[in-house]
This record gives structure tokens, C-alpha cells and sequence, in this order.
């Protein structure tokens, strides 16, 4: 399952040899790196700390740190809103890694800690957990609450529709 293309367009960038150039934030200090997606597979790395930026895994984010790596991802992010004290939402922790790794360079994985993240649990409304919000382009496109397993995501991910 593919997300770039006519379902997920990305933040491309032409370049002299008409790449497409792919903004990806880093997780770890929020650079913006521009990366040619011919090149995911070689596991690109951050220019300035050298964090890998596309995980295998989802990412922590936090009040300061979520709105620019939403914002400066040319890939659409899933975030996962939850908190250490939900049952379902440490049931569905290694499902939201599997989907992570399943949707390796095509889908960004966060997770926020609403009691952490409480300011950028109030932005989004988040109401009841765990809830996973699709963003694109730096806008949410589309929100699911309630546990579900790694092949439930993929579906829910493959239904999404661009607005």
C-alpha cells in the first residue's frame, strides 16, 4: 500500500534530475531535511544530528514538539493519542508498532501522551483514548477512537480518502 501518488500527494520539490525531493521532519531536534524518495530504502539520516528520519517505530511527541513535526512532514503522520493509565491503549501499543513497520517509509508513526501533551491533546479534542488522527500537509484528514489490531490500521489507512 502505497500513500504518495493521487491518494496522499507529498510536499515534492524538482530538482535539476527531476527527482521528487520529500520534506521529512526529524524527530529528535525538528530539522527539515529534503530527502529524494529513490532514497528511502538507504535509511536517511537527519542533516544536522544525525537521528534517523524515517523510524521503524512510532515517535514521542510532546506539546513543543509535535506542531513542527506534523507541519514539515511531506509524508501523511499518524498519531496515536494516549496515556500510560488506558488499558486499551497499552493493548494496542505493540499493534500501532506493527503498523509502524508495516508502513515503513510511507506513513510517519507518532504517539502523544495526552497527560504529557496536555495542550495538544485540548487542540485536537481528543475526548477518549487511544484515538489515532491522520494528518497531511499539516492538517488532520481523518480521526478513529478505540483500540484496533495492526491489520485494522492498515485498513483504516488504505480507506482513507484525500479531502
Amino acid at each position: 500500500m502505497r500513500f504518495r501518488g493521487e491518494n496522499f500527494p507529498v510536499r515534492v520539490y524538482s530538482d535539476a534530475m527531476s527527482q521528487t525531493i520529500v520534506d521529512l521532519p526529524c524527530a529528535s531536534c525538528g530539522a527539515r531535511n529534503r530527502v529524494p524518495d529513490d532514497r528511502f530504502g538507504d535509511v536517511p539520516v537527519c542533516g544536522r544530528c544525525s537521528a534517523k528520519l524515517l523510524p521503524d517505530h512510532p515517535v514521542a511527541l510532546d506539546d513543543a514538539s509535535f506542531g513542527k513535526y506534523i507541519a514539515r512532514s511531506g509524508l501523511p503522520v499518524l498519531v496515536d493519542f494516549w496515556a500510560e493509565w488506558c488499558g486499551p491503549c497499552k493493548a494496542m501499543a505493540p499493534q500501532f508498532e506493527a503498523a509502524a513497520r508495516e508502513h515503513f517509509g510511507q506513513v510517519l508513526f507518532a504517539k502523544v501522551d495526552t497527560e504529557a501533551a496536555v495542550q495538544t491533546a485540548q487542540q485536537f479534542g481528543i475526548q477518549s483514548i487511544p484515538t489515532l488522527v491522520l494528518f497531511k500537509g499539516g492538517a488532520e484528514v481523518a480521526r478513529q477512537s478505540g483500540a484496533m489490531p495492526a491489520a485494522k490500521i492498515a485498513q483504516w489507512l488504505g480507506s482513507i480518502q484525500p479531502r
